[in-house]
């Protein structure tokens, strides 16, 4: 059913869409759409989870951290919004916040063995950065 009020869709139409373009390996058409439901919705934060993973996917790196950031000022108990800010911020090479993001996902969710070999290697490239001239 599409929306009249919108000339393409509404914003439920463009998070659907842009999930199925995301799930479809088009994380930079799905970011798009994302991008336009959350200006929308700006409040919704399934639209906004959507569209960090999108930007992390599509190589946005600095976009995502300003969605997973977003995430965690509403809910900092949020792991899987810590565990995306590491992920986007080791990708931006900003390992200290990286690091700092992962432990705290890790801290949240020790059971998730994947937190936990994100931060190893964050911590390992941190100390090799630290170790050049």
């Amino acid at each position: 059913m599409v929306d009249r009020g919108q000339p393409d869709g509404g914003a439920y139409e463009w998070y659907q869409r842009g999930l199925q373009l995301l799930g479809d390996g088009n994380p930079d058409a799905a970011a798009t759409l994302l991008e336009r439901a959350i200006a929308a919705e700006p409040g919704s934060r399934s639209v906004l989870e959507a569209l960090a993973r999108a930007q992390y996917d599509a190589g946005r790196y600095r976009s995502a951290i300003d969605s997973f950031s977003r995430l965690i000022a509403v809910n900092p108990t949020d792991d899987y919004a810590q565990f995306g800010l590491g992920l986007a911020a080791s990708r931006a090479g900003e390992l200290e916040l990286a690091a700092e993001h992962l432990a705290l996902a890790v801290a949240m969710r020790p059971d998730l063995t994947h937190y936990a070999r994100a931060l190893r290697g964050v911590r390992t490239r941190r100390g090799l950065a630290e170790e050049l001239p």
